[in-house]
């Protein structure tokens, strides 16, 4: 009876295995499929998009690279729309992860898109549609200070009703938490990223793909 048993675990451990290695290229497929969705959408105007690493250094290559990776947003002429980028923070009940959209001209968040929750459902999960709470980022400010080291004002979020600057989130009434988390994720994300995309700048810009590279490069 114990090699039966014994047998029985093998055999299930395997076919766990031949699973997870079966289906893992199609999960990779549909992760790559939703990111570039994602940043289509929160970068308004772009159709092609080119995955950089940054680090201090500017756009390193992705064999040894150190750095945190950028999604680079190109119009059909190659123009520079924005960049998109990943973060998250503690929420009420987990990680919220998101993708944001950054407009390097403005200075300022134009959109997000969560990319994981699990809020609440009917409170905490409001941060990924409510549409009053997704105006905060049609042009969140994110300016750099003098330095262009930091912030020249920590993005945060308040009490619904209580926004007063362009730096500020209106928190969705009854999902402070999980309005917070957003705004602490890309508050984390563009105290260390805005400078280093300011600072290269012009080398994002010069990454744009070839006419002929299609959607995606």
């Amino acid at each position: 009876m114990i090699r039966t048993l014994g047998g029985i675990a093998m055999l299930s451990g395997l076919l766990v295995v031949l699973v997870y290695q079966w289906t893992k290229p199609f999960i990779a497929e549909n992760q790559r499929i939703a990111i570039e969705r994602a940043v289509f959408q929160v970068v308004p105007g772009a159709s092609r998009r080119v995955d950089v690493c940054l680090d201090g250094s500017g756009i390193v290559e992705g064999g040894t690279a150190q750095g945190e990776t950028v999604y680079a947003a190109f119009d059909e002429q190659g123009g520079l729309q924005g960049l998109a980028l990943e973060a998250g923070a503690q929420g009420y009940q987990d990680v919220v992860r998101l993708l944001y959209g950054y407009d390097p001209v403005c200075q300022c968040v134009r959109g997000i898109k969560i990319l994981k929750m699990t809020e609440t459902p009917g409170l905490g999960d409001k941060i990924a549609f409510d549409p009053g709470f997704l105006e905060n980022f049609d042009a969140l400010d994110a300016t750099l200070d003098p330095s262009g080291s930091a912030l020249t004002n920590p993005i945060r979020a308040l009490k619904h009703g209580k926004k007063q600057h362009p730096w500020e989130i209106d928190a969705i009434s009854g999902a402070t938490i999980s309005s917070v988390a957003v705004a602490r994720a890309i508050d984390n994300s563009m105290q260390r990223m805005a400078p280093l995309i300011q600072r290269h700048l012009g080398a994002l810009r010069d990454a744009a793909p070839a006419p002929d590279a299609g959607g995606e490069r």
